[in-house]
């Protein structure tokens, strides 16, 4: 017997119900009361889960964007730290005094050099 014959004979199939190949066969879930108080508190814990998490995350942002400000002002006081000591510099102050507010030591005699096609400029005093 050839292996066509045997699986296209009636006696193969017998006692099976033939089911169409296009209809699913789908079994009907279950759910025990067990199961039901486990996905109701899987719910609830999920739910009650919701506001910290975010609250969390909202946090966790916040404090980067703080550290980020932290460091720059950390390099700003740096900053200012140097300007302070750059300025205690005798040398430094007599620099400024000549150049920004245009004063001379005793003895000396000022010029301003005045361009004869424009307004004068004054110095950059920072």
């Amino acid at each position: 017997m050839s292996s066509r014959a045997a699986a296209t004979s009636p006696a193969a199939t017998r006692g099976k119900a033939p089911t169409p190949p296009h209809t699913a066969h789908h079994a009907r879930v279950r759910l025990t009361p067990r199961a039901a108080v486990l996905v109701f508190s899987v719910f609830l814990v999920g739910i009650f889960a919701i506001g910290p998490t975010r609250a969390y995350v909202e946090q966790q942002a916040r404090l980067a964007d703080l550290e980020e400000e932290a460091t720059a002002l950390a390099e700003q006081n740096e900053a200012l730290r140097e300007r302070v000591i750059d300025l205690s510099d005798p040398k430094t102050l007599e620099r400024m005094a000549r150049a920004c507010l245009g004063m001379v030591m005793p003895g000396e005699t000022a010029y301003v050099v005045i361009p004869a096609d424009a307004a004068p400029v004054p110095p950059e005093c920072g």
